[in-house]
């Protein structure tokens, strides 16, 4: 605990190390399509995946930095997705940013630091570090957004997500200086100690609990600290939304697992109650809101904090009447459902980024009109996603709501069961404005001609992989669920 152990840091280190060398390389790239640049940073990516997947299968859980970073199964499971994530959504983008003056050096530099933030982030064991790697990651996130500077709704975006930012970095900041008040320690586990032995002010750490929960609940974009959501998603270039739509959602749950959980398990009686009313809110406002949508993005936008409501429920069933029994199968489930989600997310904004072109914005819903009889492909790739993202079998999606639902009714507590039955419901409602896509697809007369627009082979092989995995999880989830399952048991045991 008390050493520096670097090797706890190699993938970190490697991607910042890259960072850098692709800032100065791009200096000298004189070709427009920006492909050393490109190509350099996808390396980067892959490699510091698979270092975070060979430490996965490892499966050792070590300390480094005096014990302010944890190297565990869990960090190393969601800094493996989230940069296949980052990987994913590069290639997705390239087409896409050439027209819009985006193909820059920048864009590629900033998505490798929001990349670094989320590995922070998700291997934190100090709340200091957490706040390093929460303003690394939301900082980068604030410059890809106003990168259009000539584009008015982005830079729009932009300045509402840096003040509303900058607003929850305050509310999580104050309550973590609350609970170092009240437990005389920044590193979590002696947090969690101290709370275990009921040694700090009760008063004070609810207090600070408050202000924490708060600014989780912005960063995952869950009601009531939603506001930001709709406006940034529509606002920021597509390449953007998803890059925010994708990675950061992963290091939310980490940070969530880290605070919640790791350090404040003894409180779980009080930021559970929380939970319950912010996934409520949001599978509410988010199902009713999408349904008035006309756009895409801000659809997909409503879906997301409807999506969140469901992960806020995973957590929420961890602790049940003070036994943490249950705790392995509830986070799990949340874990399988982020992880799940953002795959999904990943293909369907893949599809909006496909069907755009120089001078088109492929963002209403009318956009996608008789796209059945311009490409069968893209529609029944788009109605895979609209479909997982419903909870319609076989699609993952239906294993990931079935997982969150089986938590909750294990408990076997008549409060968590109506949690469900609420649940389902309002799912059932939600289902209305994805099939409402499905049908614009299939069956509406196209109102513009879309007529040769294909994308690139890579990107459609891209998506073809991306829609495959979403019906194979959907089919065979157990493989993932195991990996789930055992990082959160292995988490838990440091």
């Amino acid at each position: 605990m008390n050493t520096m152990n670097w090797q706890v840091l190699y993938p970190e280190i490697v991607l910042l190390a890259m960072a850098c060398v692709i800032a100065i390389v791009d200096l000298f790239v004189t070709d427009p399509a920006r492909r050393l640049t490109f190509w350099l940073t996808q390396a980067t990516l892959a490699a510091v995946a698979l270092l975070h997947l060979q430490a996965l299968m490892a499966g050792q859980s070590l300390f480094g930095m005096q014990g302010m970073v944890v190297a565990d199964p869990l960090g190393h499971l969601l800094a493996f997705f989230a940069a296949l994530s980052v990987m994913v959504t590069l290639a997705y983008a390239q087409p896409y940013i050439g027209p819009r003056d985006m193909l820059k050096g920048e864009f590629f530099t900033l998505a490798l630091f929001v990349l670094l933030g989320v590995c922070v982030m998700v291997s934190a064991n100090n709340f200091l570090v957490v706040y390093l790697g929460l303003e690394l990651m939301s900082l980068s996130l604030y410059a890809l957004t106003a990168l259009r500077r000539d584009h008015g709704q982005s830079t729009e975006a932009a300045m509402k997500y840096f003040v509303l930012g900058a607003l929850a970095s305050g509310f999580l900041l104050y309550g973590l200086s609350m609970m170092y008040g009240a437990t005389g320690s920044l590193d979590i586990q002696r947090v969690f100690e101290v709370i275990g032995k009921g040694q700090a002010n009760q008063q004070v750490l609810v207090f600070g609990l408050v202000f924490i929960v708060a600014g989780l609940g912005f960063k995952f974009g869950a009601a009531p600290f939603h506001m930001w959501v709709p406006d940034v998603y529509h606002g920021a270039p597509t390449a953007v939304t998803l890059l925010i739509a994708g990675a950061p959602k992963l290091a939310a749950f980490g940070v969530a697992m880290r605070l919640l959980v790791e350090g404040l398990l003894g409180l779980a009686a009080d930021w559970q109650q929380m939970l319950v009313v912010m996934a409520l809110a949001s599978l509410f406002i988010g199902n009713l809101a999408a349904i008035a949508q006309t756009n895409l993005k801000r659809l997909l936008a409503y879906s997301a904090i409807a999506q969140i409501g469901f992960v806020l429920l995973g957590l929420t069933s961890g602790v049940v009447s003070g036994n943490t029994l249950s705790g392995g199968n509830a986070y799990s489930s949340a874990l399988f459902y982020m992880v799940t989600y953002v795959l999904t997310t990943l293909g369907s904004f893949g599809v909006v980024m496909l069907l755009s072109r120089q001078g088109f914005e492929c963002e209403e819903i009318s956009d996608l009109a008789g796209l059945n009889q311009r490409s069968p492909w893209m529609a029944a790739v788009m109605a895979l996603f609209m479909f997982s993202l419903a909870g319609i079998p076989p699609m993952v999606g239906f294993y990931a709501k079935l997982s969150v639902l089986q938590a909750l009714v294990t408990t076997n507590l008549p409060g968590y069961l109506w949690l469900a039955v609420i649940a389902v419901i309002l799912s059932l409602i939600g289902a209305f404005y994805y099939l409402r896509v499905v049908k614009v697809m299939y069956f509406d007369e196209p109102a513009a001609d879309l007529r040769g627009i294909q994308g690139e082979r890579g990107v459609r092989a891209l998506l073809a992989v991306n829609g495959a995995a979403v019906l194979v999880l959907g089919l065979l989830p157990g493989g993932l669920m195991a990996i789930c399952s055992s990082a959160i048991v292995r988490a838990l045991a440091t």
